[in-house]
């Protein structure tokens, strides 16, 4: 065998289907970008399962107090924020995350 065939890698077209490109300069910039979604996404797990714990602790102790289970003025807040800083896409996230805090209606 020769070197330049030792050279190659096993599958040529490994690296497109991990990029989506031929370019190695571009697939070495996009698994870097990959690495940072994935650290973001770490956090957002995190940021989630914590948000919704205290979520419920708070619906807890204001049904403990004597209170209603939901405030729905605060869930407007909420469903609002989410909207103004990222559109329809926003009040569905925002959906989401008030049903990870206190569960479907």
């Amino acid at each position: 065998m020769t070197a330049h065939m030792l050279e190659q890698p096993a599958n040529p077209t490994a690296g497109k289907t991990q990029t989506g490109t031929d370019s190695p300069e571009a697939a070495e910039r996009i698994l870097a970008m990959r690495d940072r979604i994935n650290e973001i996404d770490s956090a957002l797990i995190a940021l989630w399962q914590e948000r919704a714990s205290l979520s419920q602790q708070v619906g807890a102790t204001r049904v403990a107090s004597g209170g209603t289970r939901l405030v729905l003025s605060r869930e407007r807040e909420i469903l609002d924020k989410f909207h103004a800083a990222l559109g329809a896409d926003g009040t569905q996230l925002a959906l989401l995350v008030l049903r990870a805090g206190r569960g479907p209606l």
